[in-house]
């Protein structure tokens, strides 16, 4: 009997939502813990993969604000919740939804994801591909769990069809972990094009925006410090902070910082915002102040959609996609000066505004659309399905 929690998918009669016989059912596997860049990826496959002739399935094994903050709701949604990071369990679950569903393909997406997504996909009897959104093992600050991930998803990956690598570097970082280049696939993640985008550079104080699951590796006492550092020279600017905090006791120590430099007044803590976009539109500059570990920042792709000026740090792929001087301005990571330096370069008019706004956003139409995204991964889909035949 399937025992995995159908959400929803359903339309507004109360009937289960109905695509056309033929699109390919791909189920995606996620953690459904959180909606940051990677759950955006995922979210905007799910809108676009349909006109590839896929159609997206969601199983989430740590469900929480996907289910209520995506946009693809016509997608169905399972609930296959583990109850730690090497239950096994709800594999059983999978493998019998995979069957009774018919999904061709299992698409995989952390780390946990893989786990009990290789196991169901090899009872289903079904190829698997997994994504890789950024580095495991450089993940975070904590060291043992970021190794036990890694080699949680070395060993579920081994035998993945296919491996997504959002960015030419995490490609790198594939190999690296011993997974065969034949299998490794490049596909840039992409945004919609903006439905607005700034026209015009500030004319007086400036905002400057930091839009992130705030945690150690994103950099924020970096940030402090060259906001320190700015205002220490007569160059005024507001920060505006959007996003939620990974913990209460990293919320305590960065407000903490923030009191000891005399800039916590100089801040603005939104939270976390569902409408990125409108965010964007009261920025200035966006700041990416990254230690490690990204693959490649939605936030910045939709920054650059939104003619919003990128000063970010040179870590894993956004080199590729932001190139210094021509759509942004890039500094060495934990470099407060260098940020602070960027920064005074924008506001001072040493490097036009406008310039980067509009280099950016053509980059941005023409190099990480979602449409591009859905297309790159349509591919890989008929790649390891023609294979498996």
């Amino acid at each position: 009997m399937l025992t995995a929690t159908l959400l929803d998918s359903r339309d507004n009669a109360g009937q289960e939502a109905v695509r056309p016989a033929a699109l390919v059912r791909v189920l995606h596997i996620i953690n459904g813990e959180h909606y940051a860049g990677a759950e955006r990826v995922q979210d905007l496959l799910a809108l676009r993969l349909p006109d590839c002739g896929f159609e997206v399935g969601f199983a989430c094994v740590k469900l929480d604000r996907f289910a209520a903050l995506r946009q693809s709701q016509q997608a169905a949604l399972f609930n296959v919740s583990m109850r730690g990071r090497l239950d096994l369990r709800p594999a059983r679950r999978l493998a019998e939804l995979i069957r009774q569903r018919q999904y061709a393909l299992v698409h995989t997406h952390t780390p946990r994801a893989a786990l009990v997504g290789h196991w169901a996909a090899t009872w289903a009897g079904v190829p698997v591909v997994h994504h890789l959104h950024s580095p495991t093992a450089a993940d975070s600050t904590r060291r043992l769990r970021d190794w036990l991930n890694a080699a949680s998803e070395r060993f579920s990956v081994s035998r993945a069809a296919a491996v997504i690598a959002v960015s030419r570097s995490l490609a790198r970082y594939a190999r690296r972990i011993g997974i065969r280049a034949d299998r490794i696939c490049v596909v840039p993640n992409g945004v919609p094009k903006a439905e607005s985008f700034r026209r015009r550079s500030p004319a007086n104080a400036w905002t400057l925006g930091c839009v992130a699951l705030f945690r150690p590796r994103k950099g924020l006492e970096v940030l402090f410090h060259a906001l320190a550092e700015l205002h220490g020279r007569g160059c005024p600017a507001r920060l505006r902070a959007i996003g939620p905090f990974e913990s209460p006791e990293y919320q305590r120590h960065v407000k903490a910082l923030a009191e000891r430099l005399g800039i916590a007044r100089h801040i603005d803590w939104t939270g976390f915002s569902s409408d990125i976009e409108q965010e964007l539109q009261r920025l200035d500059v966006l700041l990416l102040p990254s230690l490690f570990g990204e693959g490649l920042p939605m936030v910045m792709l939709e920054a650059m959609a939104s003619g919003v000026p990128v000063i970010a740090t040179r870590v894993e792929g956004v080199p590729e996609a932001l190139r210094d001087g021509l759509d942004g301005l890039l500094v060495p990571p934990g470099d407060a000066p260098a940020l602070a330096a960027a920064i005074e370069r924008l506001i001072c008019g040493e490097i036009d505004w406008r310039q980067l706004s509009a280099s950016a956003r053509q980059r941005q139409i023409e190099c990480f659309s979602d449409e591009s995204m859905a297309a790159g991964v349509a591919d890989v889909y008929r790649r390891v399905l023609r294979r498996s035949m």
